[in-house]
């Protein structure tokens, strides 16, 4: 597993957005997280050692986890990073962003139906925007996708998007500021996955976190660890 930042630096979208933990740190450093730069790693995916083989090995890359592939902001550059994740056909390129609107107008002219190494994770955090994000992301032709419902801050029905949809990813909100996760929240998507076999994972916790109506206070550093103690991620049988 890798991760490859080709540019960093975000700007705030949408109600998820309110506590992001990306603005948070920058915030604490004295960074502008709205500057929207490329980075050193830019080139990464296809940097080669001097015997002439990619210092990026094969696998899966996690892509700009320290912004939003579709930003505004880096439409000059993302035509080269199309290139590049083609050229690195070994390798999986998976990617969030909450700008799923944007994505038909800027896909490389060869796209088609889709990279098959490339996997797109469509982010919502509510009903408003799960119902307009989704319906989107169901007429897109892309191969591989994921919703991610991080993080959740209310109870939401996405059953209806579900076709085609390799995963469902949820979790809570990290920090002080935090808004709760109520964990009947979490269970009620994991049912509308276990009733169109869809895969479910619950990611993380929330730093306050609700259960059978009492409120927990959760260190971040035990988000994910909490998470995966409930136990209640779902695959698919293969073998079905």
């Amino acid at each position: 597993m890798h991760r490859w930042d080709p540019w960093r630096g975000c700007k705030k979208y949408s109600e998820g957005c309110l506590n992001c933990y990306i603005h948070r740190g920058d915030v604490k450093r004295g960074v502008k997280t709205e500057n929207v730069m490329k980075t050193k790693d830019f080139l990464k995916p296809i940097r080669k050692d001097k015997k002439g083989s990619y210092i990026m090995k094969s696998g899966l890359v996690y892509m700009c986890f320290s912004s939003d592939f579709l930003i505004e902001d880096a439409d000059l550059w993302r035509l080269d990073c199309w290139k590049m994740i083609k050229q690195r056909s070994d390798c999986t390129f998976l990617f969030l962003t909450k700008r799923i609107d944007r994505f038909i107008q800027i896909v490389p002219d060869d796209w088609g139906s889709g990279y098959e190494n490339v996997v797109v994770c469509c982010t919502i955090e509510d009903q408003q925007s799960a119902d307009h994000r989704l319906s989107l992301f169901l007429k897109l032709p892309i191969i591989h996708k994921i919703i991610t419902a991080q993080p959740l801050i209310e109870k939401i029905n996405i059953e209806k998007y579900l076709h085609n949809i390799e995963e469902v990813v949820v979790g809570g909100e990290s920090g002080v500021l935090g808004r709760p996760l109520d964990y009947d929240w979490v269970l009620n998507l994991r049912q509308q996955c276990l009733r169109r076999n869809t895969n479910f994972t619950f990611r993380q916790c929330g730093s306050h976190f609700v259960k059978d109506g009492k409120h927990y206070k959760i260190p971040v550093k035990e988000l994910i660890k909490q998470a995966k103690l409930a136990n209640i991620d779902f695959q698919v049988n293969q073998n079905q």
